[in-house]
């Protein structure tokens, strides 16, 4: 008797129910503005993907919805590489925030996509686990020295093995990185950008003190980290990395704008401190040279920001080439979204260094209800198929749009400053 080979009715049954017929963006302010991509398929199966770009929100929702989401029905969700060459070589105009923003989100829902498809958590279809638990760094932050001290120490209580310290500098009304926020820090405080005043010389004194005071009270083995967010020349980055170096840093994040990646030689001359950069990273070849020449240690590139797990994915496969760890970004302006798909991506990756924990309010975590957890210094991602992350859309609708913008910063004699 022959045996009928329903393999091509198998295979084209499966390609039906993963046809994506609707995609719809969700904008929603729970504490702070997310935009969220919620793609659908055929047999009934959605993922979620993390659109936010902070104070530019808006931007991204009219990419999705006028140019990429039209592009998507009728396309199969399991063809994530090919969906994802689609959006970033089929198009002319390519890189850019908004353009790999979009593209990430789109590249995150499908990931979601198929691992509930398979029935695993993301980790699983990366390749399975490399740690068990993610290590991840807080925010502690001061008016002054002895507050930020304090603040560390609170961290230090709640369980975190590593401590990012923001402190206030004399002189200087509002330094980067401070807020009445002890959970967190969102700078984007107003509608239009907030303007503030930014002396380096003062910033240059403060930080080597704190420091000092923050290893004589919390001693050796507490991880520290800094953030000069991109307000210093290489020289004067090179001068308070070496400065920095009997207090052993996990690293100076940002120490200068990266626009001309041979800038950070001149840091590498000068000192030993570990450096990180990348969060306003969006493509690989924003870090090509820092990586091959080994300028950096960590690579913050954020998963939201540059393309998604599919190109976050090669960089830090090429990062790994060159012994640069990942450091991904992690601050509120990330929805759970992306934290849950980061989580799972730091999970898997070899090469992993360190995770941004910056914890989201209340209203956030309700809108966005997720599977990981926090316990001992790690966070550590659930078992449910794909990222773990869902979203409750009514409640979402009752949290609309609140413009917002970044802050801007100008020197004491007003001339136009990095931020």
């Amino acid at each position: 008797m022959a045996i009928e080979d329903n393999s091509q009715v198998r295979t084209e049954g499966s390609v039906r129910d993963r046809e994506i017929v609707a995609a719809r963006v969700i904008v929603t302010c729970p504490g702070r503005n997310f935009v969220t991509l919620k793609i659908e398929t055929r047999s009934g199966v959605y993922g979620l993907g993390d659109a936010t770009l902070n104070g530019r929100e808006l931007a991204v929702a009219s990419y999705l919805q006028d140019h990429v989401i039209p592009n998507l029905i009728g396309r199969d969700a399991g063809r994530i590489e090919d969906t994802w060459q689609f959006f970033y070589r089929g198009a002319y105009w390519r890189r850019g925030p908004v353009t790999m923003t979009a593209i990430a989100a789109v590249d995150v829902a499908l990931w979601d996509i198929l691992s509930k498809i398979a029935g695993l958590p993301l980790y699983q279809m990366l390749g399975g686990r490399s740690r068990d638990g993610v290590l991840v760094y807080g925010h502690a932050n001061g008016k002054d020295v002895e507050e930020t001290v304090q603040e560390v120490g609170r961290y230090i209580e709640k369980g975190y093995k590593a401590v990012r310290a923001q402190s206030g500098v004399p002189g200087i009304k509002k330094a980067y990185g401070v807020s009445n926020l002890k959970n967190a820090y969102e700078p984007a405080e107003s509608e239009l950008p907030l303007e503030t005043v930014w002396n380096t010389t003062k910033y240059l004194n403060t930080v080597p003190q704190l420091f000092e005071k923050l290893r004589a009270t919390h001693g050796p083995d507490i991880e520290l980290l800094h953030d000069g967010h991109h307000r210093m020349t290489p020289i004067e980055a090179a001068r308070l990395a070496r400065d920095l170096e009997p207090y052993r840093l996990f690293w100076l994040e940002d120490a200068t704008p990266a626009d001309n990646q041979q800038s950070f030689e001149l840091i590498r001359r000068h000192s030993i401190t570990p450096l990180a950069v990348g969060e306003v990273f969006n493509s690989i070849w924003d870090c090509k040279q820092l990586i091959e020449k080994q300028l950096i240690d960590y690579i913050r590139t954020t998963i939201v920001h540059a393309g998604g797990i599919t190109h976050v994915r090669r960089l830090a496969d090429f990062a790994a080439l060159h012994q640069v760890r990942t450091g991904f970004h992690g601050a509120t302006d990330l929805s759970p979204v992306c934290m849950g798909a980061a989580l799972h991506f730091d999970t898997w990756v070899p090469n992993f260094g360190i995770q941004e924990y910056m914890q989201h309010c209340q209203e956030t975590n309700d809108v966005f209800p997720h599977d990981y957890t926090f316990r001992e210094g790690r966070l550590y991602c659930g078992q449910t198929p794909g990222h773990g992350v869902d979203i409750d859309e009514k409640l979402a609708a009752k949290y609309p749009y609140s413009p917002k913008q970044l802050p801007i910063a100008r020197l004491e004699d007003g001339s136009m400053w990095d931020w």
